[in-house]
């Protein structure tokens, strides 16, 4: 049976799964879910996935969600080998700490915007919430400066779940070149690589879109 993935392709969450599947050169059969017409929150959808999140990934009669593990599933399956994910236990521990950073903190800081703009009509981005972002590009700042990208000194799956944070919350807080230059260094690379066009842009374009047609 196919890799069916169920998604939203403005969701960051989604788009790390989309750059996962494209670096992999993965066939998927993908089914998109219209959250405003709660087509999530289906019986259907719900037995499947009782958080009713996207993405979700179907293999065969196996089922799994959140982005991060997806992702995780995905290359250990399907890798032609691991350097997206290594299997060495240090190798992976540094991508899986960097994956919870972005889980933990990274994408909550943005989420807090964006359900404050969906739910709440809220017109600016507020202080302190674009303070919370702004401490996670510290942080960023200085994970970056201890190797070229998130997790080490080649691409792994953090990357894909951190660019497709950041490059979201920077539609909203912009990134300062002068101030985090070595995000900025990092997002080049990242937006170099063959499949990002593919597996972020088109997502962003949309999401940027829908915020700033919400935001006075």
């Amino acid at each position: 049976m196919p890799l069916t993935l169920y998604y939203l392709e403005m969701s960051p969450a989604v788009r790390s799964t989309l750059l996962t599947i494209k670096a992999l050169g993965l066939d998927v059969e993908m089914k998109p879910v219209n959250l405003m017409a709660r087509e999530h929150m289906t019986p259907e959808y719900l037995k499947m996935n009782p958080l009713h999140t996207v993405p979700t990934l179907k293999d065969g009669d196996f089922v799994v969600f959140d982005s991060h593990a997806i992702n995780a599933y995905l290359v250990d399956k399907y890798g032609k080998d691991d350097s997206l994910y290594p299997k060495d236990l240090q190798k992976r521990a540094t991508v899986n700490q960097t994956m919870f950073f972005n889980c933990c903190d990274l994408f909550p800081s943005i989420g807090a915007i964006v359900g404050s703009i969906l739910k709440e009509n809220a017109k600016t981005v507020s202080k302190d919430k674009a303070a919370n972002v702004t401490q996670g590009y510290q942080k960023l700042e200085s994970l970056l400066e201890q190797s070229t990208y998130v997790a080490g000194p080649h691409v792994t799956i953090a990357d894909f779940a951190i660019v497709s944070t950041i490059s979201s919350s920077n539609a909203l807080v912009p990134i300062a070149s002068n101030r985090y230059p070595r995000i900025t260094e990092w997002l080049s690379k990242m937006q170099a690589l063959p499949y990002y066009h593919e597996g972020n842009d088109k997502g962003l374009n949309t999401f940027v879109t829908v915020m700033k047609s919400k935001l006075g």
